[in-house]
């Protein structure tokens, strides 16, 4: 039981103070003069202020709290290196035993692994987590068994009492690490580009140590291996090997007696693109369609276009003066000779042999498909004539033979079932299958073709007739379209149709686009889920195999969700490169950073937590040094030095009852004041 005196004034407090100072002037004046009986009257003046006061015994049961100390224990991924679990489990151990051996001391534990996202290492938060469930009146101590090396410290909390850091690892530790300093994320198409890393020692490195080498993969491709300084950031010049993504891995081989290799791999991933699509369109004579693929290539920001039209044959004799046909004549040799291998698609739009463009340009053309280039042929009626392409040099790459009708009827193009599931038509105009009715206005003409066994017949027209055939040849691509009546969608005649968007993926596909291979595995990444795509023409069930950054290889099934595209999701429990394969098709994919955030800094060391420490009159001891001894330190001491390190009793309770006493009763205090008045008179009478 706790006793004590409290005042409960029995006029306004200002009022009181004011008449005890009066009182204090009134004695000190009638001491001065001399008076007779001022000392009784002091007394008695002062008794009555004591009982205007109203002073009461306080007598309050208190039951004692006991005081709480916060043990912290960080098990992120850092401190799974060298020996540190081992020094983790003896000084959780020596702790325990010593802080729970203190008489009315409480112990909480509090374990954190590694934040989600990559986020790192959150002890402040985990303190404030825990702060937040406890009074603060009863917290003694935290005690901090970590690394130091923490990812929020700018979210250290306003800690009541010492804070003290138990710091894993050794003095003689250190660890090598790769860093990507900058590196775009795209790239132009035989560029060169430029990369930016550096590879730094931290810790106790060898100063012998002074360069290293390094692995640089492409795909998962075999590594390339080159020697580089260490400390130093240097530049690597890069042209992509193709288009689309490209996943570069650079790789440090592991150095004796570093820490982990976790950080010794980084990769980049750059999307390589065309800088611009050059195209040239060759038209014959003017037709209503040849505006369609002009808008069509002028449209895209991306194409350079140019444009050669027939509007005069040699043949015909007007009698116009050939100083007035033209300014300059068109370099035609220069197009079809010099300089045919820098465009990345050539269009035939209805062109016929006219004797404009000698055999040895449409050879050369032939020449230029089968070492990479791209055709397409865009095929009216003179496609089935004898003036047709088909008998010129271009015949060995044209993948359809015209029989030499013109079909002209009513039809409405269709896809095939290769073509519901080919990456240039499949979905067009919103069909999933071959067998849909497509809502397109119709085509009134068609050139009857006959398909090469190897060619491939995405759409049809009348009565099942080849529409649009595809072709690969040698290292180029083919495509004829057995119709120049694309326009109609165009116009919008009977609602009109997907026009732009076969043409544009007619384009792309010939052009090598990535997006539009027939046969490819893709794969994204969304925090630590890989989605998975393979895209094939053929049919059947698949699975993909799934390697993962440390080697454990997994069989994922894949679900068909469209014709010729099968998908599957595979949640990564690591973070790294992963590498998919699917029958002959492979890829790679990086989840997440291929160094987390917790290897950045592996070296143990207590300067990040040393201001939240030292304000909080803690210390850091080095566990490879012993746990230090455990001490009891006042409020507001020093709670740390050699060997030892201390928490404040809070010597918090919870008050069960109070019982208020008046010091003493009404009738005393009138007896004692009126005793000493009577004194204090009698006192100046007698004198």
């Amino acid at each position: 039981m706790i006793r004590d005196i409290v005042f409960s004034p029995l006029v306004p407090l200002p009022v009181l103070i004011a008449l005890a100072g009066l009182v204090t002037a009134l004695v000190i004046f009638a001491a001065w003069r001399g008076l007779s009986g001022w000392a009784l009257r002091a007394v008695a003046a002062l008794g009555i202020v004591a009982a205007l006061a109203g002073p009461s015994l306080k007598e309050e049961t208190r039951e004692p709290l006991s005081d709480i100390v916060f043990l912290v224990i960080d098990e992120s991924a850092s401190q799974d290196l060298a020996d540190r679990p081992a020094q983790i489990m003896q000084a959780r151990a020596a702790l325990e035993a010593r802080i729970t051996a203190l008489p009315n001391v409480e112990l909480r534990e509090i374990t954190l692994a590694d934040a989600p996202d990559n986020q790192g290492t959150l002890l402040m938060t985990a303190l404030s987590e825990a702060m937040a469930d406890e009074p603060r009146g009863r917290l003694a101590g935290a005690v901090l068994l970590s690394d130091g090396q923490l990812h929020d410290v700018d979210l250290a909390p306003d800690f009541p009492a010492p804070v003290h850091l138990m710091l894993t690892g050794t003095p003689e530790d250190w660890d090598r690490r790769l860093v990507i300093e900058s590196a775009p994320s795209f790239a132009i198409m035989g560029e060169e580009v430029t990369l930016k890393l550096r590879v730094e020692d931290q810790g106790a490195a060898p100063e012998d140590m002074t360069t290293s080498s390094i692995l640089i993969s492409i795909d998962g491709d075999a590594p390339m291996r080159f020697t580089i300084p260490v400390g130093r950031s240097i530049d690597l010049p890069l042209v992509l090997p193709h288009g689309g993504m490209n996943v570069i891995q650079f790789t440090l081989p592991e150095a004796e007696g570093e820490l982990t290799t976790r950080n010794n791999s980084a990769m980049v991933q750059i999307n390589g693109v065309r800088d611009r699509l050059r195209v040239l369109l060759v038209s014959g004579e003017p037709h209503n369609g040849e505006r369609t693929w002009r808008n069509l290539l002028k449209s895209d920001p991306s194409v350079d276009l140019v444009h050669f039209t027939i509007l005069r044959p040699p043949s015909k004799q007007d009698g116009v003066p050939v100083t007035e046909l033209s300014l300059i004549a068109f370099p035609t040799r220069e197009l079809f000779m010099e300089k045919v291998d820098d465009f990345d698609l050539i269009i035939f739009d209805r062109y016929k042999l006219r004797g404009i463009l000698p055999a040895s340009y449409l050879d050369n053309i032939a020449r230029y498909v089968e070492q990479g280039g791209a055709v397409l042929f865009a095929a009216g009626p003179d496609f089935a004539s004898a003036d047709s392409l088909y008998r010129s040099p271009l015949a060995r790459i044209i993948p359809a033979t015209p029989t030499g009708r013109v079909i002209e009827a009513p039809y409405r193009p269709r896809l095939t079932d290769l073509g519901a599931r080919h990456p240039v038509t499949e979905g067009l105009g919103g069909l999933q299958f071959a067998d849909d009715e497509p809502a397109w206005g119709r085509w009134f003409r068609q050139v009857e073709l006959e398909p090469e066994d190897q060619a491939e017949t995405v759409m049809s027209g009348i009565d099942g007739r080849p529409l649009l055939v595809l072709d690969r040849v040698g290292e180029g691509r083919v495509a004829v379209l057995g119709s120049d009546h694309a326009w109609l969608w165009t116009r919008g005649v009977e609602g009109g149709g997907p026009q732009l968007e076969l043409l544009r993926r007619l384009a792309h596909w010939m052009m090598k686009e990535p997006e539009l291979e027939e046969e490819a595995l893709t794969a994204t990444a969304e925090g630590n889920t890989l989605t998975i795509t393979r895209r094939s023409l053929t049919e059947g069930a698949r699975s993909v195999t799934v390697e993962a950054p440390d080697g454990t290889v997994t069989e994922v099934p894949m679900e068909e969700v469209a014709p010729g595209r099968h998908m599957a999701e595979v949640t990564g429990g690591e973070m790294g490169l992963y590498r998919l394969s699917e029958g002959d098709q492979s890829a790679v994919m990086v989840l997440g950073p291929s160094a987390p955030r917790e290897f950045e800094e592996t070296i143990a060391t207590g300067d990040k937590l040393s201001p939240v420490i030292k304000a909080r009159s803690g210390g850091v001891f080095a566990l490879s040094d012993g746990v230090p001894r455990l001490r009891l330190v006042e409020e507001g001491r020093v709670a740390a030095g050699r060997g030892w390190f201390g928490i404040t009793p809070r010597e918090a309770y919870v008050t069960q009852s109070t019982r208020l006493t008046a010091l003493l009763p009404g009738w005393l205090w009138l007896v004692l004041l009126a005793g000493l008045s009577v004194a204090a008179w009698l006192r100046e009478g007698r004198r």
